[in-house]
């Protein structure tokens, strides 16, 4: 069974027509809450501990800091703008030990990830198996195209890349990770379910 790849190029660099291409300019002023989401924590001995991710977080001096799961999701209070937030966080875990990358969204572009959903159906019915990629820059359409056949569906808009593995055996056979590997896929990127994906935007509302 072939992949269901689905790509629909709006204008001025927009993959589709209900999420940013880009993120939103910096912005110096006003408190803002943001989350922060690190690729590859605690997968391949990759290990940071929930209590040291919100101690390094709040060093910064950052705010209201919640953690939420191991995956490395953290959310938090700052003036900071998103470019400052990946490159002091990303130093503050190198200091640690742990060299990641990290991806941040506010509320305002966790909010348009969910309306965009071009799967509700499986947003409902396996939330576990749906996954949200988070890239740090625009995802690039060609890189769908570069995959081999398999029975996950897949959909870019702008940052976010959505699969849908239909279920547990689905992720468990499916080839995608081999082949993003194989199709030089953006590597600035980590991977939420969607049941995460929604805990993240009630924890950026609160």
């Amino acid at each position: 069974m072939r992949s269901r790849l689905r790509l629909a190029f709006g204008h001025a660099g927009v993959v589709g027509d209900r999420s940013p291409a880009q993120p939103p300019p910096a912005r110096r002023g006003g408190v803002k809450r943001w989350a922060a989401l690190l690729r590859g924590v605690n997968l391949g001995g990759r290990k940071l501990l929930s209590t040291d991710l919100k101690a390094l977080t709040e060093g910064l001096g950052y705010t209201r800091v919640e953690t939420l799961l191991a995956s490395g999701n953290v959310v938090f209070d700052t003036t900071d703008p998103a470019d400052e937030i990946v490159r002091k966080l990303e130093a503050a875990l190198e200091s640690h030990g742990l060299k990641t990358d990290v991806m941040v969204r506010d509320l305002s572009e966790m909010q348009a990830v969910i309306a965009a959903n071009p799967y509700p159906e499986a947003a409902l019915d396996h939330p576990s198996h749906m996954l949200v990629t988070f890239h740090r820059d625009a995802f690039p359409g060609e890189a769908l195209e570069r995959l081999e056949p398999g029975p996950e569906r897949l959909h870019a808009i702008g940052r976010e890349l959505y699969s849908d593995y239909i279920s547990q055996q689905g992720m468990r056979d499916s080839k995608l990770l081999q082949t993003m590997s194989k199709a030089k896929f953006p590597k600035l990127a980590t991977a939420r379910n969607w049941n995460t994906v929604n805990k993240l935007a009630v924890m950026l509302a609160a």
